[in-house]
């Protein structure tokens, strides 16, 4: 009987489980097959009711406002452009802000405006204002792009908090007020304010002072509207209310009182400010002195030609991707085989890109989706099923620091109503994985879609293909290359960007309390070291000089040096990278007498990427011009054998024909050297002649040996270099090179003629690079001299190596072009060689971020102290280093 009760429990036990099973598996057939509701079917947000949006979560570009519709205007253009450029060029600002409060307290009364009649009566109130204070409260964490939640207008008679949630498709009647010329408008740190403006409402700002900029002329110690209202005010804010979420209605009596904070004593603190900065010109004591009350104005107004743009990616998640699996790997010490880190790198740019897609369909925030950290964690050790799945990421969120987002579930309700689709998605193997991601999306839009369409996903789900067909390589090629183009220049940018602010902002004063300039740490540093100064402040640092200093920079007339400068690119504002630019190339600036180039920052400027890519063309198509004007060639016109270049010294007359021809540079040598040597037999013939072209100009147009090709592949190498290439997979040397090259004293910074081969030694140029610019420049170096006979040949040079070649290089172009312009018109041809460099660049760049007294007639001259290191009478006794 016991035996039987225990077959029986065993019998009940596997049918439960049976039962369990069948019924887990038809559930999950049934949402594979069909479509899962929607948490937003039941959780309608507040930004669903709007009936229009100017920024939607597509892959479309951001369309700004257009004045004139019948004008194909530019989509990147600013419809207020020329009212903001006519402020800039405005000499005397007039700016008042003096506030009719005397006493500061907040009063209880404001008004909250939330009724399009309510909105036009508040117009009516601004367009008889001569200035206004403005703040935005955002939310970000419940939308993809963030919206605009709160505006606060504040005048000098009352507060006004609009409800733009309420008033979202109204909020246009305050775009005639905004773009108003004649009213001021007063933000602190607008510049985010400006973008998200521009992405709601199509509201762009025009005539602006924004106190954030005025305490950077100021130069205070610190510019936070915390630390103004405190200093000014004696009110205190709690800042932590900015993460509030600011949808809500009402709002809490401590949000009302913090957003009424920020735009209330605004009027008041520029006013302060306003009093200050004329105080400082008044104070000054020199008559050609720098204005800072329009420089205020100026960098304010600056801003206000920023343009909202969406974040643009070569795949959904792309840059997320590759910032989680870097750290990830990072930490990791490289221990982990390739295999490995090739599947956890796939996982990850799976869930980024799921993640990036649901973001937009479901308009949420990527880190309310899912977070890193639960991304890493499912990557590293993949899930086996949906419920092992649900585990890991709340155990993974448990790790994060939540104080930030203290709204965030865990998993949240996107992760919850799409659980198979990201198990599906790590556990099959996908011979096309935009299929699958178009897949998904046709399933939020099907007959029984699982995600509800909203004005925000609508371009997104209808269109669904725009973006997923167009980064797969076998349908889109150009796009492809478009991508790659992308990864090279983003390499590009880490590798040779910047990779610490350049300008730190120091200041030094002269002994009578007088800024003489602004500075890096390191030149700080360098007086403290030696007890020549003493530091009086401590952020940002600043030291008092104890000795007298040559001159002054206002009393030369060089404002430039005395102002604080921003780590951002001048052509374009760019911030995230920057090159250090020259705007007059070194292999002129090289030569330049002594006190017209030591310790000179005016032609040293920040530019990205892409502006230095411009700048450098322009530069490249100027030294061409130059050489064509002064008749100096940029590179050596030929390269002879010994025996050939002294057949043309008997007989000059027969070379007559060659003195215009153009020389070739050693970047394009080497180029073409190695192609022939690695794929000459198999390229095609056209190719094959092109390349052998450039190499027998080189030569001076003889037949070329391949022992002559293996000769041009080491021109302008060190010995270091040449030791690399030689080692280098597939360059096997048939000839020796110490045939061409012997030792290394024939490896010179100019041009050499190398007789210690029998017949075949030649004529060489190599060039420098100036390592301090960032960029390429083209000396003859210290190393090396050059002389030319008259039809433009080399004749010798000192052999003495030197280690600062570069391949772009013009060798002694910049020399002699340098001598000749000292030689006929003295420094007034070096000055008015300067200046037309840096009109070339402004043609080229259009910079608009230029630091304050940046000038294109700046003279440059410098006039040393009698401790100057750069003192022609002092340079022999290095023991005198006290300079500025």
């Amino acid at each position: 009987m016991e035996l039987q009760h225990k077959v029986k429990i065993a019998l009940v036990v596997a049918s439960f489980a049976a039962l369990t099973i069948l019924f887990t598996a038809r559930r999950r057939r049934k949402r594979r097959s069909g479509s899962t509701s929607c948490y937003l079917r039941d959780d309608q947000k507040p930004q669903y009711a709007f009936k229009r949006v100017l920024a939607d979560n597509s892959y479309s570009a951001f369309k700004h406002l257009k004045l004139n519709m019948n004008k194909d205007n530019d989509v990147n253009s600013h419809p207020y452009e020329s009212e903001i450029l006519s402020l800039l060029e405005n000499s005397s600002p007039e700016l008042n802000f003096i506030s009719e409060r005397t006493d500061l307290t907040l009063s209880d009364t404001y008004a909250w405006v939330e009724t399009e009649s309510q909105l036009e009566e508040l117009v009516d109130v601004l367009n008889k204002e001569m200035v206004f204070a403005v703040d935005t409260e955002q939310h970000s964490l419940r939308s993809f792009l963030g919206f605009t939640a709160l505006i606060q207008i504040s005048t000098h008679k009352e507060d006004y908090l609009v409800d733009t949630i309420a008033l979202h498709d109204s909020m246009n009647l305050l775009r005639p007020v905004f773009a108003n010329r004649s009213i001021c408008k007063v933000f602190h740190g607008a510049d985010n304010d400006i973008l998200w403006l521009q992405r709601d409402f199509h509201i762009y700002v025009v005539n602006l002072f924004d106190t954030a900029k005025a305490c950077e002329v100021l130069s205070k110690p610190m510019k936070s509207l915390a630390y103004l209202l405190e200093t000014y005010c004696r009110v205190a804010t709690n800042k932590m209310l900015q993460r509030e979420d600011w949808r809500q209605r009402p709002l809490s009596a401590d949000m009302v009182q913090y957003a009424r904070t920020d735009a209330h004593y605004l009027l008041y603190i520029a006013n302060c400010l306003l009093f200050e900065l004329k105080q400082v010109n008044e104070n000054s004591s020199t008559d050609d002195k720098f204005n800072f009350l329009l420089e205020a104005s100026r960098r304010s107004n600056m801003t206000c030609l920023q343009l909202y743009s969406k974040e643009t990616e070569g795949s959904p998640g792309e840059s997320a991707a590759s910032s989680i699996s870097s750290r990830h790997l990072n930490s990791q010490g490289g221990s982990a085989l390739i295999s490995c880190k090739t599947q956890f790198q796939d996982r990850v740019r799976r869930l980024c890109a799921w993640r990036d897609l649901m973001a937009r369909v479901h308009d949420e925030s990527l880190r309310y989706v899912l977070s890193d950290q639960a991304i890493l964690a499912i990557a590293i050790q993949v899930p086996k099923s949906t419920g092992e799945l649900y585990a890991t990421i709340a155990q993974a969120d448990l790790n994060v620091d939540l104080s930030s987002s203290p709204f965030l579930p865990s998993p949240s309700s996107v992760v919850c109503s799409h659980l198979d689709d990201i198990h599906c998605l790590l556990h099959d193997n996908f011979g096309d994985l935009d299929r699958f991601f178009l897949g998904i999306l046709q399933n939020c839009i099907g007959s029984n879609g699982s995600c509800p369409l909203s004005i925000f996903n609508y371009a997104l789900l209808v269109k669904y293909n725009l973006k997923m067909m167009t980064i797969s390589k076998h349908n889109d090629r150009k796009n492809a290359k478009q991508i790659s183009k992308k990864a090279s220049r983003e390499l590009f940018v880490q590798k040779f960007s910047c990779k610490s602010p350049v300008y730190h902002n120091c200041r030094i004063y002269a002994n009578d309390g007088r800024l003489l300039c602004y500075c890096d740490r390191r030149k700080l540093e360098w007086y403290l070291r030696r007890e020549l100064a003493e530091l009086v402040a401590d952020d940002p640092p600043a030291i008092k000089l104890l000795f007298e200093p040559k001159g002054r920079p206002e009393d030369e007339g060089n404002d430039f040096y005395i102002q604080s400068k921003k780590n951002i690119c001048v052509g374009c504002g760019e911030g995230n990278h920057y090159l250090r630019y020259r705007i007059i190339p070194s292999c002129y600036r090289i030569h330049f007498p002594e006190h017209l180039k030591s310790h000179r920052s005016h032609d040293i400027v920040l530019l990205c990427v892409d502006c230095h890519e411009t700048a450098h063309a322009a530069a490249e198509k100027h030294k061409r011009e130059l050489a064509a004007e002064f008749g100096i060639p940029l590179f050596v016109r030929r390269v002879v054998d010994t025996k050939e270049a002294f057949d043309m010294a008997a007989e000059p007359s027969d070379s007559e024909t060659n003195v215009h021809e153009e020389g070739v540079s050693p970047l394009e040598l080497r180029t073409a050297a190695m192609a022939l040597l690695r794929h000459g037999p198999r390229m095609p013939l056209k190719r094959q002649e092109e390349l052998m072209l450039v190499v027998m100009k080189y030569y001076g147009r003889r037949e070329i040996s391949e022992e002559d090709l293996e000769r041009a592949l080491l021109v302008g190498m060190s010995p270091h270099e040449r030791r690399r290439v030689q080692k280098k997979k597939g360059l096997a040397f048939k000839h020796s090179p110490q045939s061409v090259f012997p030792d290394a004293e024939h490896q010179n910074g100019a041009c050499n003629i190398d007789t210690s081969t029998v017949d075949n030694s030649s004529v060489d140029v190599n060039n420098h690079m100036n390592s301090d610019s960032g960029s390429v420049s083209d000396t003859c170096g210290p190393g090396g001299e050059v002389s030319f006979s008259d039809n433009g040949y080399a004749k010798t040079a000192q052999p003495k190596f030197n280690s600062k070649l570069s391949l772009l290089g013009h060798g002694p172009h910049g020399k002699l072009v340098v001598d000749y312009l000292l030689k006929e018109y003295h420094e007034d041809g070096i000055r008015q060689f300067c200046q037309r460099w840096r009109q070339v660049f402004v043609a080229a760049i259009q910079p608009r971020f230029l630091p304050a007294g940046w000038d294109v007639n700046h003279s440059g001259r410098r006039d040393f102290g009698e401790f100057s290191l750069y003192n022609p009478k002092k340079k022999a006794s290095p023991a005198n280093e006290r300079t500025i």
